[in-house]
């Protein structure tokens, strides 16, 4: 089930994460020629942020189905729709060819695969949640992150591989469409191994006890709105300092430095590979401390570096630019490793894709879409990236509120459902938050 839930999410983020890196590369001379470097780099940002719109638009259709069908249903559908959004980016024509019908198509595509990813993200989780040991649900729950740096690693290293390996006129004109065609043919491998999977158990006792609920969305609304605060705020910090973190410092280090994209690239992959690691590690941790202390203890690390970060940039020596991604990483894994069982687990199995899916996605369009753009008008106006760090350190402090509103969710008894018949707890453990 791990595995399943690896690869496949793995999948949805090489797609995902192959749009980030082209739009900072590749799209603002392909798709927006006319207009300045710097608006160009901001228009091709804007279509990025598009996905980050449509992702809560996915996580409650999709959520709806995955409380009312199934999880399994929901994970082979979210991956079509990924692969085949991203294989049509790859076989899009640009500017130069179609004019300004390229770019709204480049931007509507970007918005179904914010689609696939809204209800990938949350099947992924509950599914590795839902299965398994019952005191292992931190680390089981942060194997769907990894899909993360994953997919980062996959995406960036094989547009970085194509980038150094042709001439730059090769390139924009056919070398970077070459990971997007790719994805046609690696989302037969994600289904091959999905539709192998067993539905979750607690699911099919919720099915089995006609609990489901008629309408997941407006049922969590009534009924955990507490929690759902309490996901949306966990998680703006933690996607503010990623986006600033892996995307605005490609846009830093190639605009504002004048370095080689390079730097920028293998330096995030280096830490991204690290991540691999890591978050699994985060993720068993608060196994054993608790979900709320290893979170935290990210928060005040990334809120920390931040202002060590952006110095050791100004460097421009590569070990200390690849020092600044790695330490900035590794805080990010420390919160992202709980992060998945911490809202999965503060949602009721009946509502449970449906009340995590929203809170998580909602918060994308606040943190994620618009940290890079918000960074890059940031040091645009005043010049100096002292006012980027204090904006990554405002949303992390929001992270933290997040921590501080919610319960402890490690020993919470997840078959403590409304409607269905509860197996006796586990020591210390009591009901769901509501």
């Amino acid at each position: 089930m791990i595995l399943a839930s690896l690869i496949g999410t793995s999948l949805e983020w090489y797609d995902f994460f192959l749009y980030t890196t082209a739009a900072t590369l590749v799209f603002p001379q392909l798709f927006f020629p006319d207009l300045d470097p710097f608006n160009a780099i901001l228009a091709s940002l804007t279509t990025n942020a598009v996905a980050f719109v449509a992702r809560p638009l996915g996580g409650i259709v999709f959520g709806h189905f995955g409380d009312r069908a199934g999880r399994k249903t929901v994970l082979v559908v979210t991956l079509l729709v990924m692969g085949v959004s991203t294989f049509l980016i790859g076989v899009l024509p640009g500017y130069a060819s179609i004019g300004v019908i390229a770019p709204v198509l480049l931007a509507l595509l970007r918005f179904v695969q914010g689609l696939g990813l809204g209800g990938e993200w949350g099947g992924a989780v509950i599914m590795s949640l839902e299965h398994g040991d019952g005191r292992r649900r931190g680390f089981n729950a942060s194997w769907p992150q990894v899909g993360v740096p994953a997919g980062y690693v996959l995406a960036t290293g094989l547009l970085t591989v194509m980038s150094f390996t042709m001439s730059d006129a090769a390139f924009l004109s056919w070398g970077w469409r070459v990971p997007f065609l790719l994805s046609g043919a690696l989302v037969f491998v994600g289904l091959w191994v999905r539709l192998k999977i067993s539905e979750s158990p607690l699911f099919a006792e919720v099915e089995q006890h006609g609990a489901k609920a008629k309408m997941p969305l407006v049922e969590v609304l009534r009924t955990h709105p507490r929690a759902l605060l309490s996901a949306f705020t966990a998680r703006i910090g933690v996607d503010v300092a990623f986006y600033t973190f892996t995307a605005y410092i490609i846009v830093y280090i190639t605009g504002e430095l004048a370095l080689p994209r390079s730097y920028a690239l293998n330096a995030v992959l280096i830490a991204s590979a690290l991540q691999l690691a890591l978050i699994p590690v985060a993720g068993a941790m608060s196994d054993r401390y608790g979900r709320r202390p290893v979170y935290l203890a990210g928060v005040v690390g990334a809120a920390v570096w931040v202002f060590v970060f952006f110095p050791l940039l100004d460097t421009k020596s590569f070990p200390l630019i690849a020092l600044a991604a790695i330490v900035a990483l590794v805080t990010h894994a420390a919160m992202y490793g709980p992060q998945a069982a911490f809202i999965a687990e503060l949602f009721s199995t009946r509502l449970r894709y449906s009340g995590a899916s929203m809170g998580y996605q909602v918060a994308g369009i606040v943190g994620g879409s618009l940290a890079p753009v918000i960074a890059l008008q940031l040091f645009h106006t005043f010049q100096t990236t002292l006012a980027v760090s204090v904006y990554v350190v405002v949303a992390l402090v929001v992270t933290a509120v997040g921590l501080a509103i919610a319960p402890e969710t490690r020993d919470l008894d997840l078959a403590a459902d409304p409607g269905v018949p509860a197996k006796p707890p586990l020591p210390g453990q009591v009901g769901p938050f509501a």
